[in-house]
């Protein structure tokens, strides 16, 4: 079954308020925290949009909270795709379904970055698959929007802070209807 963009809201109303695995925030604040330091730093709509929906698939296949403590990987990069497909292109689709492998990738490759992960980041890593080795690393980033998914891990990583201002959900609204598969461009711009 596709979402529409509404289904998307009432899917973050009904379920948003759920803890982020062991983190201080919910599912909605981590979205929105996302999302906004993707605009901060000038992203473009689609991967705002990726960045906004990268954890979507925590709340369609609900596995509760911090699965990693019983030893589950819920595969959440996976989960939403089919759901999103209808209404995203690639540019939004990739990103997400490669932000964990950015992950591995940034252990690999990034001095510090696996200690700066969170308890739960780490005990999900080990059931990703781990620390990509150095080919698996130079393959992961030669993909088209792995160097998006990187930009994407990056903020989700940061987007984990207690109380951190942040636009509503209905800011992020016309992101995702300028990011939309059908979305009107004339001259490389997207219409009102």
């Amino acid at each position: 079954m596709a979402l529409s963009l509404s289904d998307i809201c009432i899917l973050f109303a009904r379920k948003g308020a759920r803890a982020y695995a062991g983190e201080p925030v919910n599912q909605i604040e981590h979205a929105l925290q996302t999302a906004t330091r993707a605009e901060e730093e000038g992203a473009g709509p689609a991967l705002v949009t990726a960045s906004l929906l990268h954890d979507l698939g925590h709340l369609l296949n609900d596995q509760g909270e911090s699965p990693t403590l019983r030893g589950v990987d819920d595969l959440h990069q996976y989960a939403a795709l089919p759901f999103l497909r209808t209404l995203f292109a690639e540019d939004v689709l990739a990103p997400i379904r490669l932000h964990v492998d950015a992950k591995r990738y940034l252990c690999a490759t990034r001095d510090g970055y696996f200690e700066a992960l969170s308890a739960d980041s780490k005990r999900s890593l080990v059931l990703q698959g781990g620390t990509y080795t150095p080919i698996e690393a130079r393959d992961f980033i030669a993909q088209p929007f792995a160097a998006d998914a990187v930009r994407l891990r990056l903020w989700d990583d940061l987007a984990k802070v207690e109380g951190a201002a942040t636009p509503p959900l209905a800011h992020f609204v016309a992101v995702l209807e300028t990011a939309q598969r059908d979305a009107p461009v004339t001259d490389g711009a997207p219409q009102d």
